[in-house]
């Protein structure tokens, strides 16, 4: 019937509306509004040019309440038309084309919303280290290089693998992936930390349980950087490329390892055939993390996962898979009992939940 299948729709509605709301509560948008009226009916302010943006911010904050007004009020809106014309079938196709209109302005409005600091619309650069647990880690590692793999997939954004170091007896020590699309860093922002897996180790003749660590380093592309690089504060190795790449790649030394001596920041690239391009890949890696780490509040945000061990108790999130499953972030306390649909891309849920809290 009709109003069934208005009623799915509006079900599949209600989580992204429940997030709108709980997204702007959390922000205190409307404390925000109030406190920037306040500034812009003060004479003094516009004596200083520093403050000329605060009209700016305040007609860019009223255009967002009066959207966020319109949305949530048309949702409850349609729920009440829905259920006062259940019994006539014209009025609910009409009903139905609005909420069926209203669905894309609201996914529309909540990734505006969620995802409004300037740097969200960056391309991004992923890097996954194995962290303690020796080849149990480095196959968690090889786990983790998949799901985000299959994120990107199932969220149309382009990756690329730059960097691949295979484990000495299964998965990998590290690889870095180059991600390209649409609000790439904004979705993968919140990845950042270490990831802690719980399972029955396949590597185990006694099929004993395993905690196995791995560490996410996630830092956007930047278009333009003012940042100085000294030839003499790099040390530049290179070496032969391994794993896929054809003969051509491992017979030469194609790949490039860049160390920033003063900060000791090592970037790596071995995707491209020549030295040349895998340099060029590198120095852009290389800028995008210093120009992070330029930032007071992204430095300290970088040290506190990059400086840290990872292991025990630096998790930002948990996968369980035995004795029982379940995945759990420590931050914001979403879960998942369904660990094999995360493992598969299906991370959402966990990013919508960081971006709702705020960072």
């Amino acid at each position: 019937m009709l109003i069934d299948e208005i009623r799915e729709h509006i079900k599949k509605l209600e989580p992204d509306v429940a997030t709108i709301k709980a997204y702007w509560v959390n922000a205190q948008f409307a404390d925000k509004i109030t406190e920037l009226e306040i500034q812009a009916e003060n004479p003094e302010v516009w004596k200083d040019p520093s403050k000329a943006h605060i009209l700016k911010d305040l007609q860019a904050l009223k255009n967002q309440r009066e959207q966020y007004t319109e949305i949530t009020q048309a949702f409850d809106d349609t729920k009440e038309m829905m259920e006062m014309f259940k019994d006539d079938e014209n009025q609910l196709k009409t009903v139905l084309d609005d909420i069926v209109a209203l669905g894309g302005s609201i996914r529309s409005f909540k990734l505006h919303l969620l995802l409004n600091d300037e740097q969200d619309i960056a391309n991004c650069f992923l890097s996954i280290n194995a962290g303690a647990g020796g080849t149990e880690s480095q196959d968690w590692a090889s786990i983790l290089l998949r799901m985000y793999t299959r994120f990107c997939e199932k969220n149309n954004l382009q990756v690329s693998l730059i960097d691949c170091q295979d484990g000495e007896e299964a998965g990998i020590k590290g690889a870095t992936l180059f991600i390209k699309g649409k609000r790439a860093y904004g979705l993968l922002k919140s990845e950042h930390g270490t990831h802690r897996l719980v399972r029955i180790s396949p590597y185990d003749a006694n099929k004993r349980r395993h905690t196995s660590f791995a560490g996410i380093f996630v830092t956007p592309e930047v278009a333009k950087v003012d940042i100085v690089i000294k030839d003499d504060d790099l040390r530049i190795d290179t070496y032969r490329a391994g794993g896929a790449g054809g003969q051509h790649v491992n017979k030469t030394e194609s790949a490039v390892r860049i160390t920033h001596l003063p900060t000791n920041t090592v970037v790596q690239c071995q995707n491209e055939r020549s030295q040349m391009q895998n340099r060029e890949t590198a120095m852009k890696m290389l800028k995008a993390k210093l120009a992070q780490l330029q930032k007071d509040e992204a430095a300290e945000k970088y040290a506190s996962v990059e400086k840290k061990k990872i292991e025990w108790g630096s998790q930002i999130r948990s996968y369980v898979l035995h004795p029982y499953k379940m995945v759990k972030d420590h931050r914001t306390e979403f879960e998942s009992a369904q660990p094999d649909l995360v493992l598969d891309g299906d991370l959402i849920g966990f990013i919508e939940a960081y971006l709702v809290q705020g960072e």
